[in-house]
């Protein structure tokens, strides 16, 4: 963070000071919630949670060098106290934010906002100094904290903004204003907290009608949700996608026979020729999205180009792929689900399967409302039509949709299973497993399908320890 004084960050939250001995004593490290990472020169925000209050941990943390403690009562040691943790939080990033003057670049979007954030910051990165959301903590918390880690050298800010209802990526955008926003796609993901693609839709487009007259709304043309956006914002409008009338286009998409994406850009700048290291076609659309808040930005299309071909994954379980060392082929991409992610990634699967066995180890898909029963057995369905040599269902009623949508669509013998845990496959895949085979892994998060995949790197098909 810039440094702040005690005195400075108390009139920007609206706090007062207590046990402070120095009110110009300056914070010059991060901004921290997890006492663990509080260290000298840094700023330690106390939640309450259900099971921990962050307050409990205030002398621990200063004795480690935090200047100071921002929470809701005093603990003692030198504290800012607030009466709602959040809102400081919010209020001293807003505070950082606006003296930085780094351009500001927002993305939302029901599928592929990790990655696509992960790409635009290591695309644009080359240009200039560059902070942005590790992992997905896109909410409330997580997107102050990210911006709260920018320093004066910092040209640009990428942040992720998620959103469980309307209004809360006005909010954040309130909290970080942006100059570029990006909206990726309006899918199922949520739908069932939502209600509805509409409700999404609304949700979603609050980015682009936070942006200024002279910011940018980068919009996928191939969504006709997120196209409809352009009418909500005074920005100026980049649509990206595979549309003959988007300004950043791809033309020529395929997947090499080891399914990662190539195709040849397009940008009003020139055009240049792309071949990704990443997996699944679904990609393509994430680094038209970059490569158009890189043309923005002033990059030329040889240079986007690139920097996507050599970008890589910067955020674990996302289509994360190993060699085991007995052949077996590993597609981690346990950390989330919604329909249309679930999908790429069994195309990518059979891409990268050819003349192979594949597996498809698939669990719930969460947060789908009335349309859970349908999407899932759309997907069991999918793995039969894609000849996706075997589906393995993981987990209970979900699972089972996943699992009679395949037999449904003509899956026979053992082509689909469904297995009551992760154990137990875990226990199926290292009886059967042969060297050569593909597997993907994916779920939503509770499902906890990352330790199928943890459990298949820990050992090969004959017990081998493979190699990390």
């Amino acid at each position: 963070m810039i440094a702040l004084s005690l005195a400075e960050i108390t009139e920007v939250v609206g706090g007062q000071m207590h046990d402070i001995p120095d009110p110009s004593a300056e914070v010059t490290g991060p901004v921290v919630r997890d006492s663990r990472e509080a260290g000298p020169g840094s700023l330690f925000v106390a939640f309450v949670g259900e099971r921990v209050d962050g307050h409990d941990f205030a002398p621990a943390v200063v004795e480690a060098g935090a200047v100071a403690v921002l929470g809701s009562r005093p603990v003692g040691v030198p504290a800012i106290v607030v009466d709602d943790v959040q809102a400081a939080l919010g209020a001293l990033a807003r505070h950082v934010v606006r003296r930085l003057g780094a351009t500001l670049v927002a993305l939302t979007g029901s599928a592929g906002k990790t990655s696509t954030k992960d790409l635009i910051a290591q695309v644009i990165g080359r240009k200039a100094p560059t902070v942005f959301t590790p992992g997905s903590l896109n909410n409330e918390i997580g997107l102050p904290l990210t911006a709260l880690t920018a320093t004066e050298e910092t040209r640009f800010l990428v942040l992720e903004m998620g959103a469980r209802g309307i209004g809360h990526i006005r909010y954040l955008a309130g909290l970080t204003p942006p100059k570029i926003g990006v909206v990726l796609n309006v899918g199922s993901a949520h739908i069932g907290e939502f209600g509805g693609r509409e409700q999404i839709a609304q949700a979603k487009g609050e980015l682009v009608e936070a942006l200024p007259e002279d910011g940018t709304a980068v919009l996928n043309a191939d969504d006709p949700y997120v196209r409809a956006m352009a009418a909500r914002t005074k920005a100026k409008v980049i649509l990206f996608g595979e549309s003959g009338e988007a300004d950043v286009r791809a033309e020529n998409v395929r997947l090499t026979d080891t399914g990662q994406p190539a195709f040849r850009l397009h940008t009003p700048s020139g055009a240049s020729d792309v071949t990704m290291r990443l997996y699944g076609e679904h990609h393509v659309s994430n680094a038209l999205a970059a490569a158009a808040v890189a043309h923005e930005l002033g990059m030329s299309a040889d240079e986007i180009a690139t920097a996507l071909s050599e970008a890589g994954s910067l955020s674990r379980w996302r289509m994360e792929v190993t060699e085991r060392p007995d052949g077996v082929t590993l597609v981690n991409d346990a950390y989330n689900a919604n329909p249309e992610s679930m999908k790429a990634a069994l195309r990518a699967l059979v891409a990268m399967g050819k003349g192979r066995r594949t597996w498809a180890v698939l669990g719930k898909m969460a947060e789908l409302g009335d349309e859970a029963l349908a999407e899932h057995d759309a997907v069991g369905r999918l793995a039969v039509r894609l000849n996706v040599s075997k589906l393995v269902a993981v987990g209970g009623r979900e699972a089972q949709w996943l699992q009679l949508g395949a037999y449904n669509e003509g899956s026979w013998g053992e082509e689909s299973v469904h297995v009551s845990d992760a154990q137990a496959a875990i226990d199926l895949l290292r009886s059967e497993l042969r060297p050569g085979d593909v597997v993907l892994v994916k779920a939503s998060r509770s499902v906890g399908l990352e330790a199928v995949a943890t459990a298949l790197l820990e050992t090969g098909t004959e017990g081998e320890v493979a190699a990390r």
